[in-house]
């Protein structure tokens, strides 16, 4: 998988039960990206976290590969306060692109704002399955296998 610059590939587990399924974390704080990958190794499904700190980067990998639903992602976690591309940038990029990609992706806001006009705002976005306050649960990364 061609990988740019802003990603990079937290880790590969071993998970045997469940189908493989990639996820994308964007986020600018490079030690939530660690604690995610704590966190998701331990009590998720998914096998491979690419990290990238810059929406506008997962964009254009997203239109990239566009045609090859293997290269997708099946989950993209996304920060929403982020600096020059936030997280709402990336949704509104998202939502018009959404329809062209070969795959369907589950889209969850995982941010610490708990603004009520952030989580109204979210469900302006149909395809975003979930706001979740951070930090990551662990019951709500088991429930991704269901």
């Amino acid at each position: 998988m061609k990988i740019r610059s802003s990603y990079y590939i937290l880790f590969n587990s071993e998970a045997k039960f469940i189908p493989m399924s990639k996820l994308i974390l964007i986020d600018d704080d490079v030690i939530y990206h660690k604690i995610a990958q704590i966190m998701l190794k331990e009590y998720s499904p998914v096998k491979e976290v690419i990290s990238s700190l810059d929406g506008k980067a997962t964009l254009e990998y997203l239109k990239e590969n566009r045609s090859n639903e293997e290269n997708l992602p099946d989950y993209i976690f996304v920060d929403l306060n982020m600096p020059d591309y936030n997280g709402w940038d990336f949704l509104n990029a998202y939502k018009r692109i959404r329809k062209s990609l070969q795959k369907v992706i589950r889209i969850y806001i995982v941010s610490s704002s708990i603004d009520p006009n952030d989580i109204k705002r979210s469900k302006n976005y149909t395809f975003v399955h979930s706001f979740i306050v951070k930090p990551l649960r662990r019951e709500f990364l088991q429930a991704l296998i269901d």
